[in-house]
């Protein structure tokens, strides 16, 4: 079904502002996903606060033109293409489509634009397999609380063995005494 040049033109506008507002996009191949899996994913996304738009190539490639990526590499936009603009987290997009993509075999990422630069596949799946923040947070506390625990479990040691001892010698006289 031809697309008329009206709709065409809205697409365009859409996606402009997409790329434009976006903190990165990402692109991915959906090629033999259901609907009913593809609407999971977006609904997946959408809790991200991530938008996907499944658009004609040209159409993504002239709108990330006009929003100003020039060079945005054919591998990015292989087969069926579908694009998830990332308004918050940076790799949240990045992350969640990997991770569906681990359920899902027609998902595939393909590359990506994070603050100006253009990047390629194997990148995108370096930067979707970074922990999330509140991962890093929790390692970061637990780093930062393993030398107290540490500590405590010495003192709390030493404490132990004293009264150990001052226990045994209270016995020793007990029996001394009778």
């Amino acid at each position: 079904m031809a697309v008329s040049k009206q709709k065409k033109e809205e697409v365009m506008v859409e996606l402009k502002e997409l790329f434009s507002n976006s903190k990165s996009v990402v692109f991915s191949g959906y090629k033999g996903v259901s609907v009913k899996d593809l609407s999971d994913l977006r609904r997946k996304l959408r809790k991200n606060d991530v938008t996907f738009k499944v658009a004609k190539k040209t159409l993504i490639k002239r709108a990330a033109e006009n929003a100003g990526f020039k060079d945005i590499p054919d591998e990015a936009l292989e087969g069926q293409v579908g694009a998830a603009f990332g308004m918050g987290d940076e790799i949240a997009a990045a992350k969640t489509l990997f991770e569906f993509s681990k359920t899902n075999e027609g998902v595939k990422l393909l590359g990506s634009l994070m603050e100006g630069k253009i990047l390629s596949k194997e990148e995108t799946l370096q930067l979707a397999k970074i922990p999330s923040r509140t991962e890093l947070l929790a390692k970061l506390v637990g780093s930062m609380k393993s030398p107290i625990s540490g500590f405590h479990g010495t003192l709390y040691s030493l404490l132990r063995s004293f009264v150990g001892v001052v226990g045994a010698y209270k016995e020793k006289l007990e029996k001394g005494n009778n």
